[in-house]
């Protein structure tokens, strides 16, 4: 793959790619084919300016995870590639009213219970009981469902990306198959790297944006990682065989590219103005509702069961952000304002002061961007900016990125050191089994300090407040 430097944290990929990234990163992320994956999404029909990359890059089905790009409206195209497998798989952030001593001699016994409210592994099933017609309600719904449901505060949604609701929800579109996979599922936790910890804001870099989202030192946050469960891996299965099976009728039109050249068979996709393209993207926007309020009922859960511990205690959402999504948004293209369809994979908005989409409470100051580390290393809250809107189509890093695959992690890591390492770093950890202990352990993950760096010093994110992980429980 050809890449040149630019600066010191933006490289050229290709003719028709750019990537943020400093030099140490760089090194690691050649070690994958994501690179080659960044090439491969500038060729898709309609694509505006060049296929961005953020510095967590690392190979993906389709897009590499921390994957942006802009689609023509007319001319462009949605591939669920673009999106991923867990649909609106997205973090979101919780403040309390509790400080760091709250917590002490009381860890085990906490991350158990905490554990035991929210279920969580592959296919497992969670306390809410829905029927077909109340689940069709979800999928339209979202957070607002939930709430209304009696799963939380008014004020929980107001402070959720899109309000928690996703307009343009289709679940006709959604398959029977898709709905019997989610029908059970809600409030659930599910496996891989979604995770519920509990942290503490150890250091503080903006006190002004930081006062304005309600952050402070020493306080108890909580980060809750996960998505829209088999519901939203079925949509992406579902969607990515209608559209192979369309490809595979038309081949010249949906598979090779205007140099003649097969396209990435992962990279299958419809015209975004097409019935297929529609279908899709409706079918994507109900998923999407039922993470938000998958997440919704989570933060519902976790609140009732600290209110044991603490009677006193107050749990507001900071904020909830999408990751694997495709949103038509409103962005500066050649000095004018056009409506975009743009395609998030790995990667959260970062839209800086003053746009509409940000609730009231933020707008002054731009959003807060959440960049979850390991289970074993810090996490960040960082604010969108200005910059970001002209340089990434208002996209910042998702996470820290993996650097080895699941599978090198149990080459390289027994469960027991996983384990030791975590209570050397005084965290206390409770998992659905070995397998995720090993997976998800510092290791398998870039340095998340370093991605934050390039964030920061490219633009694409500002540094508010760095949290420091006390007790996690892994999926």
């Amino acid at each position: 793959m050809d890449l040149k430097r630019i600066n010191d944290f933006e490289w050229g990929v290709g003719d028709s790619g750019k990537i943020f990234a400093s030099e140490a990163l760089i090194e690691e992320i050649k070690g994958d084919d994501s690179l080659d994956q960044v090439s491969n999404v500038a060729r898709l029909p309609g694509i505006i300016g060049k296929s961005l990359a953020m510095p967590d890059i690392h190979r993906g089905y389709g897009f590499p995870i921390g994957g942006v790009a802009a689609f023509d409206l007319e001319t462009g195209v949605i591939s669920p590639g673009g999106v991923g497998y867990d649909i609106n798989c997205s973090v979101r952030l919780l403040k309390t009213n509790l400080k760091k001593g709250d917590l002490i001699g009381r860890e085990k016994e906490l991350v158990h219970s905490l554990a035991r409210c929210v279920p969580s592994g592959v296919g497992v099933r969670g306390a809410v009981k829905l029927d077909k017609k109340k689940l069709d309600e979800v999928l339209v719904g979202g957070a607002q469902w939930a709430v209304d449901a009696g799963y939380g505060l008014a004020e929980d949604w107001k402070h959720i990306e899109d309000g928690g609701k996703l307009a343009g929800a289709m679940p006709e579109a959604v398959s029977v198959k898709a709905k019997g996979r989610g029908m059970n599922q809600l409030g659930t936790l599910g496996a891989g790297n979604h995770f519920l910890d509990v942290l503490i804001v150890d250091e503080v870099f903006d006190d002004e944006v930081a006062r304005v989202f309600g952050l402070e030192l020493g306080q108890v946050v909580i980060l809750i990682h996960c998505g829209s469960r088999g519901l939203g891996h079925q949509v992406a299965s579902d969607y990515i065989k209608l559209m192979g099976d369309v490809a595979r009728r038309d081949d010249r039109e949906q598979m090779i590219d205007d140099r003649g050249e097969v396209m990435d068979r992962e990279l299958v996709n419809a015209p975004i103005k097409s019935e297929l393209g529609k279908k899709y993207f409706g079918a994507m926007c109900a998923a999407a509702n039922f993470a938000f309020a998958n997440k919704q009922i989570i933060s519902h859960f976790v609140r009732e069961n600290l209110k044991h511990y603490f009677p006193s205690l107050k749990m507001e959402v900071v904020y909830d952000i999408c990751h694997n999504i495709a949103k038509v948004e409103s962005h500066f293209v050649d000095g004018k304002k056009k409506d975009v369809l743009v395609m998030r994979k790995g990667a959260t908005r970062a839209f800086g002061p003053g746009r509409e989409e940000i609730c009231e409470d933020y707008r002054k100051v731009g959003q807060p961007v959440l960049l979850p580390g390991s289970m074993g290393t810090p996490s960040y809250v960082l604010v969108g900016t200005n910059e970001a809107m002209k340089k990434s189509w208002g996209s910042c890093a998702h996470g820290a990125g993996r650097v080895m695959s699941r599978s090198e992690a149990h080459r390289n890591l027994s469960f027991d050191e996983a384990k030791k390492n975590m209570e050397e770093l005084g965290i206390f950890v409770e998992a659905g089994g070995k397998k995720g202990m090993i997976e998800e352990a510092p290791g398998s993950y870039k340095d998340v300090d370093e991605v934050v760096r390039v964030c920061n010093n490219v633009g694409l994110g500002r540094k508010v407040v760095r949290l420091s992980p006390k007790l996690v429980v892994i999926g």
